[in-house]
């Protein structure tokens, strides 16, 4: 086992390896960072993932090509993705970062249940994707960032083929068969996330047991995009508590 831990960063809806672009790459001797994007986003095909079983198994490829201690870091969708790819009794990782996940309430919360029509989906997509999004929803969830990093962001989603199928991937269903993860884990979540509020971390607690949990005041939903170097350290830290090497 190599001494480094390797953070394998996994982005939410919409997004890509782009998402993370900010975060230094080399976090100390001893702790770096790699990026990974999931089939059909960022431009990636989506091929023939449908189910979270398929993108699992996409993210676990991913994985393997990194050497181990590997933490992996799931934002949004991709801590789902992330507690799906660390089902069972041999992980593909030593220890998990899940950054505002989705997954309780799916089957009450008032935007899933919104988003059930494909043709609302697409709608949305295109919405998110243009360009009076970029400037509106900049200032409400990535306040500070550059201008370039708003835009990618917001872009992401024009050019995300798997987004409308994420809302039939992550569903109450799909939530409530998940088993514990095995590994050490941790759950991190910003006191002003508009998007995934921080009261949605306590119903991770079955399936994280004993994770230590992280509330950072002054975050929202991507402090990876205005705060990069925050974010970093932040993460590292979390990296070296779970996998003291």
């Amino acid at each position: 086992m190599s001494a480094v831990r390797t953070i394998v960063a996994v982005h939410g809806n919409g997004g890509g390896a782009s998402r993370f672009a900010r975060v230094p790459r080399d976090l100390g001797p001893d702790v770096r960072l790699v990026a990974v994007s999931l089939p059909g986003f960022d431009g990636r095909p989506l091929g023939s993932c449908r189910t979270a079983d398929d993108f699992a198994a996409a993210l676990r490829d991913e994985l393997a090509k990194v050497p181990a201690p590997r933490v992996v870091l799931g934002h949004g969708i991709g801590g789902s993705i992330a507690l799906s790819a660390l089902q069972g009794d041999a992980p593909p990782a030593e220890a998990l970062v899940l950054h505002a996940p989705v997954g309780p309430d799916l089957d009450t919360r008032l935007f899933p249940r919104i988003m059930r029509p494909m043709p609302v989906r697409r709608a949305v997509r295109t919405v998110l994707g243009s360009r009076p999004t970029q400037v509106v929803g900049g200032r409400l969830l990535a306040r500070g960032a550059p201008r370039e990093a708003v835009e990618d962001l917001f872009a992401g989603y024009a050019r995300c083929e798997a987004f409308e199928v994420m809302f039939d991937v992550l569903t109450a269903d799909w939530f409530d068969a998940l088993e514990p993860v095995a590994v050490p884990a941790a759950l991190l979540w910003g006191a002003k996330d508009r998007v995934l509020r921080a009261d949605h971390l306590d119903g991770f607690r079955r399936l994280v047991p004993g994770a230590r949990s992280e509330v950072v005041a002054g975050w929202g939903h991507f402090p990876m995009l205005y705060d990069p170097e925050g974010y970093g350290a932040t993460v590292a830290r979390l990296a070296k508590e779970l996998v003291p090497c």
